[in-house]
């Protein structure tokens, strides 16, 4: 018997860490996957975009993919560029072939118009800062409604250190946009944090040797661009997707979520466990599991 079918709307700020490019190819192998749309965020947008794009198409699958916000809400732009970009052309040559332009500005309506046409059957997967989502929710606010769920890489709930001050990339992206999305009613309103995505990591060298095929090979080219910076990849966006079709990967708990927006506490998320909260927040990760249903994904 086959599986059950997710339909899923990724929004994705695709091309600064590399934890979304290997969110995005997850889910693009991933059988059971009905990748419904892809939506960009944050600095250059237009060029986010063109890396999923590209993806796509060493996948063989015509997803739509629409540009979204290029900055925040209301606080100032942490994110201005997307430099994983650079690796999709050498010089004048194409490494891999993508759509070049696209629209600013669409991914908020697309979202609206594509949630509303299948109500209670679309998961939003959100792996960004929260900019197109806060601003759906406020230009739309019966959405938060209509939705499945919604999957959030975001926040860090139980202690978990991180060199932002303590606080979760995406969140102190856009605060007030997490604020917004915290605030909305979901049916299922899920965030998987850095307390279990920094326990699942590799080093270059083991990357490099598990990225060589298939569509792993185009997310290789991307990461090299990472490897100036960086030795390891931490699997922050894909734990949040995993976690949709293997619910045994992460143990939730459920609470109220709050946003700080103030000073030095911008970005940083509160937890307050509570038996019938709104959210539901991950608090374990079986790293093992993880990664045989990770790469099993791609046969």
């Amino acid at each position: 018997m086959a599986e059950p079918t997710e339909r899923i709307l990724l929004d994705t700020d695709i091309g600064s860490d590399i934890d979304d490019a290997l969110c995005l190819a997850y889910l693009l192998a991933r059988p059971g996957c009905d990748l419904a749309g892809i939506t960009t965020v944050s600095g250059e947008p237009g060029r986010r975009a063109a890396i999923a794009s590209a993806l796509c198409r060493a996948a063989g699958k015509d997803v739509p993919i629409h540009a979204g916000s290029p900055r925040p809400l209301i606080a100032d732009q942490r994110q201005p560029r997307a430099p994983q970009a650079d690796a999709l052309a050498d010089g004048s040559q194409v490494r891999w072939p993508h759509q070049a332009d696209f629209p600013a500005g669409t991914a908020v309506e697309f979202l609206r118009r594509t949630i509303r046409a299948d109500p209670g059957n679309l998961t939003l997967l959100a792996i960004g800062p929260l900019t197109n989502l806060g601003l759906l929710f406020r230009i739309d606010p019966g959405i938060p409604s209509l939705l499945k769920r919604l999957v959030l890489m975001c926040g860090s709930f139980l202690g978990t250190p991180s060199r932002h001050g303590g606080v979760e990339w995406n969140a102190l992206c856009d605060p007030h946009a997490a604020a917004i999305v915290y605030a909305a009613g979901v049916r299922e309103h899920r965030s998987v944090g850095l307390d279990v995505t920094t326990q699942v990591s590799i080093d270059a060298d083991r990357a490099r040797s598990r990225f060589r095929r298939g569509l792993l090979r185009p997310v290789l080219d991307l990461a090299e661009v990472w490897f100036r910076g960086a030795s390891r990849i931490v699997f922050h966006d894909p734990l949040a997707a995993v976690s949709v079709f293997e619910p045994g990967v992460c143990r939730f708990a459920r609470g109220t979520v709050g946003v700080g927006l103030d000073g030095s506490a911008a970005g940083r998320t509160s937890w307050t466990p509570s038996a019938d909260g709104p959210h539901e927040v991950a608090v374990a990760v079986d790293p093992p599991r993880f990664l045989e249903a990770y790469f099993g994904a791609f046969g």
